[in-house]
């Protein structure tokens, strides 16, 4: 039996194979569990960077403001309260992971719908705002103007009144604490919402340049006035009227009076010097005022605009109707608009008939 064992393999046959020890199956089966694992990590890694986590309602852009001193807990909470993120555990993952937390920048952000976590971490980390749209219009003052910005923006209305009480600050744009106001020109503009004093100055004095191209000033230069005495006249006709279709032939009627020497009489600089645009009724009483703004005391035009004129009624000024009325009244009818006359006489029937109206309404003042 050995004999024929030996001589079996003598002529070259495989010895039978050996089995594996028990080791290599651990080892095999420790690998494969590696790389299970490993594979489930990165899905994990893909699908927490890069699968859709926003929703807005109606697919719309929704804006978030991370203010000064915002936390990355106080972000979350703006965030997850209007319940833009689905899957929080997996953006506060990736958010660690990013340090967005130490990293958290000011600023005026929009979260759109089927956005990744990465997308949004990488635009709030690296402060990738959104500009915020900046309006204003019927404005009277300053301080009103502060006010209405700094609701817009993120400064505080007492900083950039401080830029606007700066006469040296001022000097370097070119205006003075009284001449400034014409420097706003009512309008839509787009701004960062982090934006200084200095760079919203800046922009509204770049706004003016561009609105006072060559055409406007060689129309200006016509009638013989400043763009700063334009927006004098514009703010008078602001004040007068609302309407945009009128408001050249009241431009009109104080470019005749100016041009004839006379006083230009306009209620509004009167409610201006008294601080009350509330004023209904102009009375013999207001027009005893002692202030360079009282057109019935002081012939031509007043030392600055009475509000920020709005652009129709700078175009209205430079586009004025040329006719030979000298007066305007409101109509009694309280439509807003006014009857204009050529003679004092002709003005003083239909002041008359508006006085009655207000009698008649028990408007007194």
């Amino acid at each position: 039996m050995n004999a024929f064992y030996h001589s079996k393999y003598a002529f070259g046959r495989t010895r039978p194979p050996k089995k594996k020890s028990g080791i290599y199956r651990i080892i095999k089966y420790i690998l494969l569990i590696i790389v299970i694992i490993g594979l489930g990590i990165g899905y994990y890694i893909y699908q927490a960077m890069f699968t859709p986590n926003t929703w807005t309602p109606g697919d719309e852009p929704v804006s978030v403001y991370i203010e000064p001193g915002d936390t990355f807990d106080d972000i979350t909470k703006k965030i997850y309260s209007k319940g833009l993120v689905v899957n929080r555990y997996t953006f506060e993952w990736l958010a660690k992971r990013k340090d967005y937390p130490g990293n958290v920048k000011i600023g005026h952000y929009l979260i759109e719908e089927d956005m990744t976590n990465n997308e949004l971490l990488n635009i709030l980390r690296a402060g990738m705002q959104t500009p915020v749209d900046v309006i204003f219009h019927n404005i009277n003052t300053l301080p009103e103007l502060s006010e209405n910005i700094s609701d817009q923006l993120v400064f505080d209305s007492i900083d950039l009144m401080n830029k606007l009480n700066d006469t040296a600050y001022l000097s370097q744009l070119g205006f003075d604490t009284t001449t400034v106001k014409a420097m706003f020109i009512p309008n839509t503009y787009e701004l960062y919402w982090t934006a200084t004093p200095e760079k919203y100055l800046e922009r509204m004095k770049k706004e003016y340049e561009n609105f006072w191209n060559e055409k406007r000033i060689q129309k200006a230069e016509k009638i013989d006035f400043t763009p700063f005495e334009v927006s004098v006249l514009a703010s008078i006709i602001e004040k007068e009227t609302n309407k945009n279709d009128e408001k050249s032939t009241i431009a009109g009627v104080y470019i005749n009076r100016l041009e004839r020497g006379y006083k230009l009489q306009a209620d509004p600089t009167l409610k201006y010097a008294m601080n009350d645009f509330s004023i209904r009724r102009v009375l013999n009483r207001h027009k005893k005022i002692d202030s360079p703004y009282n057109t019935y005391k002081y012939s031509g035009l007043p030392p600055g605009p009475i509000c920020l004129p709005s652009i129709s009624s700078l175009e209205a000024v430079l586009n004025y109707e040329d006719h030979k009325f000298y007066y305007f009244v409101a109509k009694p009818d309280f439509s807003g608009y006014h009857s204009f006359s050529r003679t004092y006489k002709e003005h003083l029937n239909k002041a008359r008939e508006y006085q009655q109206a207000l009698n008649k309404k028990k408007i007194y003042n």
